[in-house]
């Protein structure tokens, strides 16, 4: 088929063919799913694929003849056993909670599909025009029961391929996965043997995570974060601005030679990894900016410390939690703890998903928060090659300082993508920009710059930061407190139980925690009492608690009571606690008793 296209302000003649690939080889192999497809699959039947999907573009070398470039891709399906897995149980709507398919299966044999893009003449700028073709090819949901989980285009100039546009399942890959088959279909093409495959197939780390010393493992793991979910903030981002659960956010890319060098001296001069040095910046300014004393951080990809992880074509995407206590006197102080962190954080990266959300669904409720995946920093920028690098910026040009991007719309407010550390520091952001302004957004990655910079000539002391920076903390006003290490407003938390109740009135007091209480301390945190008048009403401080927890996703500032006292009738001086008690007491208690409805009696 012959077709006329537009592409980057060019007419194109486009002729497509579809070539079907058969291969055979391999072996038939069934058995349970990991905990990392278990979770991804989840995602995938409840979010937009165009999200979820990942993708990548492989430059072609010269002189490779499509034969060639198409029995390599024959090659890696043979190899490696997550490109033959199909998922018999992942069909139809989204699953319920703690639902997921509970087998994969491993074919010997089959067929796929490439499709052939052979252009009279390509666009002008070839590698942003495959880049946009693999855009395009994330939008369309996988049926994960019985399709091939690779989507190839292979973009040609009058017979000469040039580039592969790829699409991933995110069920049997993630961005290092991707990143092995990329090199291993470049060694191919080269040539190259490659040698026997000793990572861990899917069904091999399936089975390790079922044996007693993986189930002890996950368990430690559910530990690991319910010790951050009772005592950390509930969101990095409670502020003024901060509302929903998804925002439109563009993208900011920094490309910055400078910060590699400042990266490299600060290697140099403290003898830390360059990965733990970006991510103990990183976390400090976001701290800073937020105002808060602990950075919570989920940092996806830090999961393949095991050797037999390393190189494993399969998705090993869970999130590592970090929790880093910014409450030291300078940067450095904080640079020695952090890595000791960061393997915390990566050692309990490996749970039972349906556990894990039973888990925070009973700690969050019983502390009254909502888990906020506010901050998500994911370094791929050690991967074997360039996977997931913008396909446009792969060339030597360190390109403009700061450039924007398109929007996406994203569960979080700031996430960020660190690419590439040496020769130049390219890392892209996404902020939400109702609390990162175009030009707050800006000055945070260019901040970020100046702290590596400042760090490289010596220790930095924290209180300098918005003098060495530019990044100034929130400005929160009188009606926030710190109350059980989450920023709060008791007025907003007035209002949503009051929205949550029908407009029922509601007064909430508050008692702060103590100045300077690094989270989870031994010292007794602050809390909220609501009160509230029923006007007759049947109800109780359960059914009170369940209504609010209910309207908490999307308010970072509001924390449930501790205590809810009921009354008759509000007192005429409704903003004074001590007339709220004059009133009589229908019925009082935290409302935790047991998980009910709000039918419930």
């Amino acid at each position: 088929m012959t077709t006329e296209r537009t592409a980057f302000g060019r007419s194109a003649r486009i002729h497509t063919r579809t070539v079907t690939v058969r291969y055979a080889g391999g072996a038939e192999r069934r058995g349970p799913v990991t905990m990392g497809q278990a979770n991804m699959i989840r995602c995938i039947l409840r979010d937009d694929p165009a999200h979820i999907n990942i993708h990548d573009v492989w430059p072609v070398p010269a002189g490779t003849e499509l034969t060639a470039a198409i029995d390599a891709l024959r090659t890696l399906v043979v190899r490696h056993e997550a490109l033959r897995t199909t998922f018999p149980g992942a069909t139809g709507s989204p699953p319920a909670p703690g639902d997921a398919p509970a087998e994969q299966l491993v074919a010997p044999e089959g067929q796929f599909e490439v499709t052939v893009l052979d252009h009279e003449e390509l666009p002008s700028e070839p590698a942003r025009y495959a880049e946009a073709l693999a855009r395009q090819a994330r939008a369309e949901r996988y049926a994960l029961d019985r399709d091939f989980p690779l989507r190839i285009s292979v973009v040609a100039e009058r017979g000469a391929p040039g580039s592969v546009a790829l699409v991933s399942s995110h069920a049997v890959a993630d961005g290092s996965a991707l990143a092995v088959l990329r090199e291993e279909w470049l060694a191919l093409l080269a040539g190259e043997p490659l040698p026997p495959v000793t990572a861990f197939t899917p069904l091999d780390l399936a089975a390790e995570e079922a044996a007693p010393a993986g189930l002890r493992k996950s368990a430690a793991s559910l530990r690991y974060w319910e010790q951050i979910l009772r005592t950390g903030p509930q969101a990095m981002f409670a502020e003024p601005g901060a509302t929903g659960t998804e925002v439109r956010i563009p993208q900011l890319t920094l490309r910055s030679e400078r910060g590699a060098r400042a990266l490299a001296r600060v290697v140099e001069r403290t003898g830390s990894l360059p990965s733990t040095v970006l991510l103990t910046a990183w976390c400090t300014l976001v701290a800073h900016r937020a105002g808060q004393r602990t950075c919570v951080a989920a940092v996806p990809t830090s999961n393949r410390f095991l050797p037999r992880l390393a190189r494993s074509v399969n998705t090993v995407s869970q999130d590592a939690l970090l929790a880093l206590d910014v409450g030291v006197p300078s940067f450095d102080a904080l640079l020695r703890t952090a890595w000791g962190a960061a393997l915390n954080a990566y050692r309990h990266s490996r749970f039972d998903s349906v556990r894990l959300w039973e888990m925070i669904g009973r700690v969050t409720f019983e502390r009254g928060s909502h888990f906020a995946r506010d901050v998500v920093f994911n370094d791929v920028s050690t991967l074997l090659s360039t996977a997931n690098v913008p396909a446009d910026e792969n060339g030597s040009d360190p390109g403009p300082e700061l450039s924007w991007g398109p929007v996406q719309v994203l569960p979080t407010r700031v996430l960020a993508f660190a690419y590439r550390t040496d020769p130049v520091l390219h890392i892209g952001m996404w902020a939400d920009p109702a609390l990162f302004p175009r030009a707050e957004a800006e000055g945070f990655l260019t901040g970020l710059v100046r702290l590596l910079e400042a760090a490289a000539a010596g220790d930095v002391p924290l209180a300098s930061l918005t003098a060495v920076t530019g990044v100034r903390t929130v400005e929160r006003d009188a009606r926030w407190l710190r109350v059980d290490g989450c920023w709060v407003s008791p007025p907003d938390v007035a209002d949503a139980l009051s929205r949550a109740l029908g407009g029922l009135p509601v007064h909430v007091t508050a008692e702060a925690d103590a100045p300077g209480a690094p989270a989870g301390s031994s010292g007794s945190p602050g809390g909220l009492t609501a009160f509230i008048a029923s006007g007759g009403s049947p109800l109780t401080p359960a059914r009170a608690h369940a209504a609010l927890m209910d309207a908490l996703p999307g308010r970072p500032g509001v924390l449930a009571p501790r205590r809810y006292v009921i009354v008759q009738d509000p007192p005429a001086q409704t903003d004074r606690s001590d007339a709220w008690l004059r009133q009589q007491i229908l019925a009082e208690g935290n409302g935790r008793e047991r998980r009910m409805s709000h039918d419930d009696g």
